[in-house]
């Protein structure tokens, strides 16, 4: 089995529009690299990827929740959501 790393860059989003990013503008040669040399991926970190109701933007905490739990947990926010909506 081949080693896995799992970088997470906390607060770094992905947009491909230039105007006014400051990550895409930014001298990153190391990430660069990293991306050319080896897979990666996106993760959805908002709505219901990260158990939250659609549309609600996810924080560090849901999202480092999910990734080491492996699955999506259903947050607190979303139960209550639900509740009102089902009329339970």
């Amino acid at each position: 089995m081949k080693p896995v790393i799992l970088i997470v860059l906390d607060g770094v989003g992905h947009n491909e529009n230039p105007k006014g990013n400051a990550v895409l503008a930014a001298h990153t040669p190391n990430l660069d690299a990293y991306k050319e040399k080896y897979p990666w991926t996106l993760l959805d970190a908002s709505g219901e990827s990260v158990g939250l109701p659609p549309g609600f933007q996810g924080s560090s905490e849901v999202g480092h929740l999910s990734m080491g739990a492996g699955r999506i947990i259903i947050q607190e926010l979303k139960r209550i959501n639900d509740q009102l909506v089902g009329g339970s």
